[in-house]
């Protein structure tokens, strides 16, 4: 199988291009404002968290699900209790910024920008989405880019939830003063999925930092594992929205 995340950074690096054509870094930074953390306030005043994405179609297995919408999601993953929600910006997911307005404007509880960030106008675009934090994925950043990318989402008052995929890249994230970090348990390569991979990488971590583990997580018996092992919360989107009864699953998931 192809690299698919390789695929993925080669098209975001056009993507990138043409929104900076329509409208100037300086232009995205006039007209946004700042954040207050919401992700922080939200994720850190409970024992457990539910992330909950609202999330159409994956590269590797085509459509999810055709029966609802971003939006329609959006409002059962409130309705049952999710923490937050993680909002597909990237169109190999079927994702747009266009549905992320269109949550912003109707959901309150705090929303995370999924998307693969490589340049800092990202950031800032996804402020004035309306994004309370924004995802940052170690394996297609350098060191440098990390930190910067890091601060930069804090200085507008975001939260960013830092993504590690193996050994390697916690050794990255827990060089930075990253207090979310994400263990996804998709390999990048082919996007196959087990909660094996958190497991085995948190004892690696840092258990004084919040950590999210995320994708794979199909079953209760999952969650109470994962939340067994030390973790603090879940990302979960193919689980929740294959389901038979999305809003039932979101309860289970979400341990209301």
């Amino acid at each position: 199988m192809a690299n698919i995340l390789a695929e993925i950074v080669e098209n975001k690096r056009q993507i990138v291009t043409e929104a900076k054509s329509k409208l100037s870094l300086n232009e995205v930074k006039s007209k946004l404002s700042c954040g207050h953390f919401r992700m922080s306030q939200t994720i850190k005043k409970d024992s457990w968290s539910l992330i909950a994405e609202c999330k159409l179609q994956s590269p590797a297995k085509g459509r999810l699900n055709a029966t609802h919408s971003v939006l329609e999601l959006a409002h059962i993953y409130e309705d049952n209790g999710a923490s937050m929600l993680s909002v597909h910006t990237d169109p190999h997911f079927l994702g747009s910024n266009e549905d992320f307005i269109k949550v912003r404007s109707e959901i309150k509880i705090p929303l995370l920008r999924k998307d693969f960030i490589i340049d800092e106008y990202q950031i800032y675009e996804s402020r004035l989405l309306g994004a309370d934090a924004v995802l940052l994925i170690v394996r297609i950043l350098t060191p440098e880019m990390l930190k910067h990318f890091l601060y930069t989402a804090w200085s507008l008052g975001m939260d960013a939830l830092v993504e590690v995929h193996d050994e390697t890249d916690m050794k990255a994230a827990l060089a930075t003063s990253a207090e979310f970090i994400g263990i996804n348990n998709r390999n990048l390569k082919t996007f196959t999925t087990t909660i094996d991979n958190t497991l085995e990488l948190l004892p690696h971590a840092d258990m004084s930092r919040t950590l999210i583990s995320e994708s794979g997580v199909f079953t209760v018996e999952d969650v109470d594992k994962l939340k067994g092992a030390g973790c603090d919360g879940i990302l979960v989107g193919e689980g929740l929205v294959r389901a038979s009864d999305i809003a039932e699953q979101t309860r289970n998931f979400a341990r209301i």
